[in-house]
């Protein structure tokens, strides 16, 4: 038999292919673009990043933009996450939920409603009788947000202090039904905030001002119930 009758070995599957994409992800200890994806595995760069961004919808991986100083278009980076494939039901659950809250007439206040009690219930709560200033409010605010999986990071404008959120743990859903999602999420940074009573608010959230930034707006004033003393020249 002739060397050129052989049949050429078939291509793995293509479920193995994604599988190898997952390994190369999981192997890196850093996020890699779908360019080294593709040079890694052996893949054209359009196909690794069809592998990629299934894997971010599988709830197997999560994708960010690439946080640069320089001008220009930000790369899309990709990293592992540690999910059981049981995590693509409950991604499932909040598109399905989501869906349903947008399809509601008069829905907003009721979704910031729920996300403020929620940030009420998770924030990091004083002892009786202590007074929480802005500074220590807002470390609060912003170890409850690690600890969700936001990325938090302080920052200062010209309005004031801000928080920039470098993950939308619900980035793939918040897409598709950004008025419930960052309604909820603004809902619960005004909620935890509140809760402590100190003299800093949150007065807005803007979404996506930047691949895969979200910036929180706060501003400083005075506690929640509190008294103007008199002066001494009164």
């Amino acid at each position: 038999m002739t060397d050129d009758l052989i049949d050429p070995a078939p291509a793995p599957p293509v479920q193995d292919r994604r599988a190898e994409v997952l390994d190369r992800l999981r192997e890196s200890a850093e996020p890699l673009g779908a360019a080294q994806v593709a040079e890694q595995t052996g893949l054209h760069v359009n196909t690794a990043r069809f592998h990629l961004d299934i894997l971010v919808r599988e709830g197997l991986a999560e994708r960010d933009a690439e946080q640069r100083r320089s001008p220009g278009r930000p790369r899309l980076l990709y990293r592992a996450l540690a999910a059981h494939p049981e995590t693509r039901g409950y991604r499932w659950l909040a598109e399905m939920l989501t869906g349903l809250v947008s399809a509601l007439d008069d829905a907003g206040q009721a979704v910031t409603e729920a996300g403020r009690a929620w940030g009420r219930h998770l924030v990091e709560r004083s002892m009786p009788y202590e007074r929480v200033g802005a500074t220590d409010a807002i470390a609060r605010l912003e170890r409850m947000l690690d600890s969700g999986g936001f990325r938090p990071e302080p920052a200062e404008s010209a309005e004031g202090p801000q928080i920039r959120l470098r993950h939308c743990p619900f980035g793939e859903v918040a897409a598709r039904h950004t008025d419930v999602v960052c309604r909820l999420h603004l809902g619960l940074l005004q909620g935890a905030l509140a809760e402590q009573r100190a003299p800093v608010e949150v007065v807005s959230l803007d979404p996506l001002v930047a691949p895969g930034l979200c910036v929180a707006q706060l501003r400083l004033g005075p506690p929640e119930g509190a008294t103007t003393r008199p002066s001494a020249d009164d």
